[in-house]
């Protein structure tokens, strides 16, 4: 391809097209929403870990530290993941769900409890490993590529069923053993979407649906302190010191940001007897508190762009791998923010779970921007998107066309650093002026 080509396709890519006709525009809006929700929890968590922080370590910026080391690795891993060709996602859907039942073995056995759940594997440096965080891409990956597998078995139901609902009873047993009843819920979302998209009969996917609905009810009323936590975001100031203290505190922040907020770093909720897990399961009242009503509608925006994001990729493939992996990663991000934001206004119960790249944890973020890598690879392998890469410039190609026209404007008469005396010593330009008539 020749500069004049290249540099002729990039002044066509700059005319005025619409954003979603674009064939990259599920990539692009899926990253610009990332990288905005992880700007804004990396800054949030930097506010709202400052006074736990400095009283714990000495360091006012030691949890946020750690949040930057997690975005830190993260970001090359969601971008060598965005890389990678969709059979490299079906080649890991067996070994990850294997070692992650592995893993949620060993934490039952070696791991270490923290507020009542065994859910963490100490790790060396101080981090810790969260195996429940695994099992939902694990689930998702293994899930899709099951069913595709599977595909001409469909039609029979038991082949939907099996193996696909015992495996996950597992993983959900293991989960509950620790106990972690919101990572359950989220997991169960997982599942549900992909036999919603795989065409389960309603009557049947009704069935299963209020099975689990019973099951969760039996696990809540299993532990008297489960479901009296589970309750109280009903009326949560009737024990406002007890079990319905941290919902009050995140009301009490979330009231007092008003329409524009406190300002940045101005939350009083965050200092000691304030709002528990401010960093972490809370962190959406200080965005509240700090930036207000407006704040707290931007992450909710920017959450439903990456969500629309997921279903327009899950929509727009041809590959039916792709379209069952896109629909379980999009449900388990939006369920768990709805469930995180839910709890935190008062319209869900309070499970514990935090809000996707927003909340400190590397246990937690680590799996989700490789996810995301995953649904920006699928993004780029849409069938409008693979012609668009193909007859795109590339990188190098669109250096050397900026390079060729900055050269060709400095050779332009008129260019350097002596062109304003060109300029004013330049004839004018046009046919020369007529002389008046003079005696021979």
């Amino acid at each position: 391809m020749t500069s004049t080509s290249t540099e002729r396709r990039l002044r066509q890519g700059l005319r005025a097209e619409p954003v979603l006709l674009r064939p990259l525009a599920s990539y692009h809006l899926l990253l610009a929403s990332t990288l905005l929700l992880l700007a804004i929890g990396l800054m949030m968590v930097f506010s709202a870990s400052a006074v736990r922080s400095y009283a714990t370590t000495g360091s006012v910026f030691s949890t946020g530290i750690k949040q930057a080391t997690f975005i830190a690795i993260g970001l090359p891993l969601m971008l060598g993941a965005s890389r990678l060709p969709v059979r490299a996602y079906r080649a890991a859907a067996y070994p990850l769900l294997i070692v992650t039942l592995f893993l949620l073995v060993l934490v039952l056995f070696a791991g270490n409890e923290v507020k009542g759940a065994q859910s963490w594997i100490p790790l060396p440096l101080g981090f810790n490993l969260q195996p429940s965080e695994l099992a939902k891409p694990a689930l998702a990956l293994w899930g899709a590529d099951l069913l595709v597998r599977k595909r001409k078995l469909l039609t029979v139901q038991r082949h939907v069923l099996v193996p696909l609902l015992p495996v996950t009873g597992l993983v959900l047993l293991l989960i509950m053993l620790q106990p972690d009843f919101g990572t359950s819920v989220v997991v169960c979302s997982v599942v549900v979407a992909l036999l919603w998209v795989v065409g389960m009969p309603m009557r049947v996917f009704g069935g299963l649906v209020g099975l689990l609905a019973a099951g969760a009810a039996v696990l809540a009323f299993s532990s008297p302190h489960r479901l009296e936590r589970l309750l109280s975001f009903r009326n949560p100031f009737a024990d406002a010191e007890n079990t319905g203290y941290q919902a009050v505190q995140g009301f009490y922040a979330l009231s007092s940001g008003g329409l524009f907020g406190l300002g940045p770093g101005a939350s009083r909720e965050k200092w000691a007897g304030g709002l528990p897990e401010a960093h972490t399961d809370y962190v959406f009242a200080i965005i509240g508190e700090e930036f207000g009503l407006l704040g707290t509608l931007c992450v909710v925006l920017l959450f439903a762009v990456l969500l629309y994001s997921g279903v327009r990729i899950a929509q727009r493939t041809t590959d039916p791998f792709v379209r069952l992996a896109s629909s379980a990663v999009t449900a388990w991000l939006a369920v768990q923010a709805i469930i995180n934001m839910g709890a935190v206004v008062g319209l869900l119960p309070i499970t514990g779970i935090p809000l996707p790249l927003v909340s400190f944890g590397g246990s937690a973020m680590l799996p989700t921007l490789v996810s995301i890598g995953m649904l920006l690879a699928f993004a780029r392998a849409e069938p409008a998107a693979v012609i668009a890469l193909r007859n795109s410039p590339s990188l190098w190609q669109r250096l050397r066309a900026l390079a060729t026209a900055a050269a060709r404007a400095r050779s332009r008469p008129g260019a350097g650093k002596d062109a304003p005396a060109r300029v004013f010593n330049a004839r004018p330009s046009g046919p020369a002026p007529r002389r008046s008539p003079g005696r021979r």
